[in-house]
């Protein structure tokens, strides 16, 4: 394998599947065969996943509510999203360990680095809710800082397009696809890989970020083993 400890980031809204908000089933279930298939290879793999499917701050925020309050609705949401995913990948027989910017007791404890790095070491799916537990910071930058502090070898942003392009592919059919990119080139051509303070973070500390096609069935598989299917950013 490529890469032996991975911090995977996966948008909220890629759990709705085809409805409009919420858990689509399906998609719940093929993410997680998707992540058991690396870890019963023996890759650590942490987890850090948005909460758009349920609430985003920044909507709140736009009709009036205070933006601190819609974060810490957010960061709620996440907490959401990471329940289902520990309650499905323990189903499919997968160990997991919850923990979270803020400490929900009785089921959340607050994250550490030690506690995560643990659990990863004890063979456990380390998934990671509410953000970096304070407002004003996204998802991206959350899965960036815990990336870091967990010393994993890289950040696999699962999305629904299959790498960085020069443009929207879902809007310009001229787009291309870039394999490799540097940090620097990605900053001077505007690419919007993740957010700048999570992008800034990841160049600062050498942290490579994989953005790759999550919703095609053995494709975090491929990515672990090495194969081109994205685009790295280093």
């Amino acid at each position: 394998m490529k890469y032996k400890r991975i911090l995977l980031k996966l948008s909220g809204e890629s759990l709705m599947g085809k409805s409009q908000y919420g858990i689509s089933e399906d998609m719940l279930t093929m993410y997680c065969n998707e992540i058991k298939q690396v870890y019963n290879k023996g890759v650590q793999v942490a987890i850090v996943i948005g909460g758009g499917n349920i609430y985003r701050g920044l909507s709140g925020s736009a009709k009036g509510m205070d933006r601190v309050q819609g974060d810490y609705m957010g960061m709620m949401a996440t907490m959401i999203n990471s329940l289902a995913l520990q309650g499905e990948l323990e189903r499919q027989g997968v160990q997991t360990k919850l923990l979270g910017g803020l400490s929900i007791e009785p089921f959340c404890e607050a994250f550490s680095r030690r506690k995560a790095i643990s659990a990863l070491e004890d063979n456990k799916v380390v998934i990671i809710g509410g953000g970096t537990g304070n407002p004003f910071f996204t998802t991206d930058t959350a899965s960036t800082l815990r990336a870091i502090e967990i010393k994993a070898d890289v950040i696999l942003k699962g999305t629904r397009v299959d790498g960085v392009y020069t443009a929207d592919p879902e809007k310009d059919k001229n787009a291309t696809k870039y394999s490799v990119l540097s940090f620097d080139e990605a900053l001077q051509k505007k690419l919007k890989v993740m957010d700048l303070t999570a992008f800034a973070l990841c160049q600062e500390n050498n942290l490579p970020i994989y953005v790759f096609d999550m919703n095609k069935e053995g494709n975090l598989q491929k990515v672990v083993e090495g194969q081109e299917i994205g685009t790295l950013v280093h």
